[in-house]
């Protein structure tokens, strides 16, 4: 299985739980404060990723970038992006 795929259970993830309760999901939490909150803790993530890289802290970079992912494919769905999107501007700057 490609490490890619877990990518694209997490696409399915969080679109199944865009409306379930905020009070039991955080996925429903984030996007109902909406896009802001979002970015913001995308950057939070960002940054503690970049203070483990800093830190030559291997184990805590893959920690951190899993959040940074997660809370990046949050921000995408709140943006009405796709990763498709995203893909093709990979391929385009190719």
């Amino acid at each position: 299985m490609s490490a890619f795929t877990q990518l694209d259970t997490l696409v399915r993830t969080i679109d199944a739980r865009k409306d379930a309760d905020p009070k039991a999901s955080h996925v429903a939490k984030m996007l109902k404060k909406g896009p802001l909150t979002i970015a913001k803790k995308l950057g939070e993530e960002a940054v503690e990723t970049a203070i483990a890289a800093a830190s030559n802290d291997r184990e805590q970079v893959v920690y951190e970038s899993s959040d940074l992912l997660f809370h990046l494919m949050l921000l995408w769905h709140a943006m009405n992006v796709t990763p498709a999107e995203v893909m093709q501007e990979l391929a385009r700057r190719d």
